[in-house]
């Protein structure tokens, strides 16, 4: 398996580039499915127990049966096992509707399990983000599920990567702050954390959620508060959290230079800190 990433499809390992679901899998032929990526963490997935929790409730939503998780445990285990421990990197699941035809009907077909899991490295200790163009429906019948339908997120991530950002920042229908393609933002202001709520449109980060829980606990002021897009105009600092980049310091958005501040190196220290001690919070 070298350094490649690692691949389970439906009870066996696999490698990369063999074969290994029908070409009329639903997942492929319309995005109808749901995902987790998780951090792992020297070896360890953190938040395990969470992000099972968030999958059947993006499965729920999409109208599917809850997912089998002793068997995308059996597959976690086995990328996880099938090289060296992973020091830093993801473990990612996904669960599809299965074989079905070529439109938006379903099949009664069994669902499709796939888990991979692969090194990378270590977020930066700060970044840029670029606001784009577009905006999430808050309304959308998928608003705040995590599905494998992602190219809405694609064009957008490539639009701020060209601009040297590392995240795309989506407002909504409304012109509120929303959140990025796989990440959550956060704001600070007047030493208050803010973040949008969750009936903003974005999704229910995992590693937002214990953000906020981890932040309240040390003594951090936190709300959730439906925020205007030019709120990143003014802020006096912003970071944004995601599984694999934990909270992470913002310098930038789009032309406007920020220092990386106090409130956000106290959260992420705070973070950091208990991540090591609560591996599955």
């Amino acid at each position: 398996m070298s350094n490649e990433p690692r691949v389970w499809v439906n009870g066996r390992l696999t490698e990369v580039d063999e074969p290994s679901i029908t070409a009329l899998d639903h997942g492929v032929t319309v995005g109808d499915g749901a995902f987790e990526t998780a951090k792992v963490d020297r070896g360890q997935v953190f938040a395990a127990t969470r992000h099972a929790r968030r999958l059947d409730r993006t499965l729920a939503g999409l109208g599917l049966p809850a997912a089998d998780h002793d068997y995308i445990a059996q597959g976690a285990k086995a990328v996880l096992e099938a090289g060296e421990p992973i020091e830093f990197g993801r473990l990612r699941y996904s669960v599809t509707g299965g074989a079905g035809p070529l439109g938006s009907d379903r099949d009664d077909s069994p669902l499709t399990y796939i888990v991979t899991a692969g090194a990378q490295p270590r977020p930066p200790a700060s970044a840029a983000v670029a606001v784009v163009p577009w905006t999430r429906n808050e309304r959308s019948a998928v608003a705040g599920l995590k599905t494998t339908s992602y190219a809405e997120n694609v064009v957008a991530l490539a639009y701020a990567k060209e601009r040297g950002a590392i995240e795309a920042v989506f407002a909504n229908t409304r012109g509120e702050l929303c959140e990025c393609t796989g990440s959550n933002i956060f704001v600070v202001v007047d030493g208050t954390i803010l973040t949008p709520p969750l009936d903003s449109g974005c999704l229910a980060g995992i590693t937002r959620e214990v953000t906020i829980e981890w932040c309240l606990e040390d003594g951090l002021a936190v709300r959730e508060e439906a925020l205007p897009l030019d709120v990143l105009r003014t802020a006096d600092e912003v970071f944004i959290t995601s599984s694999t980049k934990d909270v992470l310091a913002i310098h930038g958005v789009d032309d406007r230079r920020l220092e990386p501040g106090p409130v956000t190196a106290r959260a992420a220290a705070v973070f950091a800190r208990l991540a090591v001690e609560r591996m599955d919070p």
